[in-house]
């Protein structure tokens, strides 16, 4: 329940601010997030980290 909260105060800032700008940023960053979060627990590991 507090993840819907801090998802819906985020909603509702953004609409308030008009800060449209912030949603592909952390969209961005929640993606390569899970990527490095998921990576370091596979046995594919080894051949992503020459991306990052």
């Amino acid at each position: 329940m507090a993840k819907q909260s801090i998802v819906k105060e985020f909603i509702l800032f953004v609409k308030h601010e008009k800060k449209w700008w912030m949603i592909p940023l952390v969209g961005v960053l929640l993606v390569v997030g899970m990527l490095i979060v998921f990576a370091s627990n596979s046995p594919l590991a080894p051949f992503l980290y020459p991306l990052f």
